[in-house]
């Protein structure tokens, strides 16, 4: 029976959300060419547009999907203008298309993303070019995250395509002894699909967290001694352990300092836990491990009622000797203002003069407006929660900063029983 076109659009969309990576990187590895899987692909997404509203949605679209991209690329093979060098390889490629098994073919995701974090590969797009080809990214999203325009962050995507189709890189785990550089590259990557999923909890988006967290499992299942794996995936699994409680039942945002621990999911919170505790075991201290045990100490005040604010300033101190993350001091400031004073968080800011980028950075100004409001600096205060309104994209954390600024406004009212600067509003 037919389908309606919404019905089959969001069937679609759904599938591309949960499926991209794994259909690109099955197609890729045989191929020897991302770009052409991937254009395969779009192509296929558009025929089930087409047609699933009048054909009906199939049974498995996933392996609907794989059929007709693999036809796709099976006709652009036998029409391109080749060389006599490289027929022999369209050959090989057309058989080996035409008789692969689509009802349950293997997940590839991890080899495309080692393949992808070559040394061949120009270091700058690695992991950009994780966060398209594996989680369908698209250059626009990927430039913003990485502050380049959408036509250079495709350009460069486009390029580093090329090479690992003229340059015949492998789509496999690397051996041990390959794997310096690589790994890093692909828990960044890993990490920053979580942190996109993260940052949108309610909406599509929010299938990204639960991938990068399948993601994490499969590195640590394959490189269970390394310390770094580890402490991502307990990272993210900290992280999710409190999903259920950054929404209240009408949808409304709630700071972590405001969470429920009753909503957390103690499961995950248990894994991270022993994960946490079994890279720590292997003596090599790294980011990942770090940040997961900020997230420890935050989610140990389930047991204690409190948050030991001076274990987790001494954590982001040690971070920061190791990354020198202005997202990094922006934490370590708000932990010092626990420790000893707002205007000491307040002084430990970085400063705007020499790093401009965090003019558009919402959680720098939301950071500052907390400080500032702490300090009785109401007027700064005002115009920090103003432009932290400004810049955030999330209608229940901007309606959380409103409210916070309209608890300023009337503070100072009490107080003062003055106007506010009409540039504070």
């Amino acid at each position: 029976m037919p389908e309606s076109s919404q019905f089959a659009r969001d069937i679609a969309q759904r599938v591309a959300r949960e499926s991209y990576g794994k259909l690109v990187a099955f197609l890729a590895k045989r191929t020897r060419d991302v770009a052409a899987a991937e254009d395969a692909l779009s192509e296929a997404f558009a025929a089930a547009l087409r047609d699933w509203p009048i054909t009906s949605v199939p049974k498995n679209p996933q392996a609907w999907l794989m059929t007709v991209a693999k036809r796709k690329i099976i006709d652009a093979a036998r029409s391109a203008q080749v060389s006599a060098a490289s027929q022999e390889h369209q050959i090989l490629l057309q058989e080996e298309l035409s008789t692969l098994e689509l009802s349950d073919f293997p997940d590839e995701r991890l080899g495309l993303m080692f393949a992808c974090a070559h040394p061949s590969i120009d270091p700058n797009i690695r992991s950009p070019l994780i966060l398209q080809t594996v989680l369908g990214l698209n250059a626009m999203e990927i430039g913003s995250a990485f502050l380049v325009t959408p036509e250079a962050m495709g350009q460069r995507l486009a390029r580093a395509k090329h090479k690992i189709k003229i340059a015949g890189i492998p789509f496999r785990i690397p051996d041990i002894s390959e794997l310096s550089g690589r790994l890093e590259v692909v828990l960044e990557a890993v990490y920053a699909a979580y942190a996109n999923g993260w940052s949108d909890p309610i909406n599509s988006q929010n299938n990204l967290a639960e991938e990068a967290i399948w993601l994490g499992r499969v590195v640590t299942e394959l490189l269970p001694n390394e310390p770094e794996a580890l402490g991502l995936l307990a990272l993210m699994l900290f992280l999710q352990s409190r999903k259920n409680a950054r929404r209240n039942d009408a949808g409304n945002f709630v700071p972590l300092n405001k969470q429920d621990p009753k909503l957390w999911t103690i499961h995950m919170f248990n894994e991270a836990e022993l994960l946490l505790h079994k890279a720590g075991g292997m003596k090599v201290m790294g980011r990942y491990q770090l940040e997961a045990a900020i997230q420890s100490v935050h989610t140990s005040r389930r047991f204690s009622g409190i948050t030991d604010w001076a274990a987790i300033l001494d954590f982001y101190d040690a971070l920061h000797k190791i990354t020198q993350s202005s997202v990094v001091a922006i934490n370590r400031a708000v932990a010092l203002s626990e420790v000893k004073d707002p205007q000491a968080g307040l002084d430990a800011l970085p400063n705007l003069d020499k790093n401009p980028q965090l003019a558009n950075f919402q959680p720098y100004h939301a950071a500052r407006a907390a400080l500032l409001s702490r300090a009785n600096k109401h007027q700064e205060a005002m115009t920090a929660y103003g432009l932290a309104i400004g810049l955030e994209g999330d209608a229940a954390i901007r309606a959380f900063l409103i409210e916070q600024q309209s608890t300023v406004l009337e503070t100072y009212r009490s107080k003062t029983r003055l106007p506010l600067s009409p540039t504070a509003i």
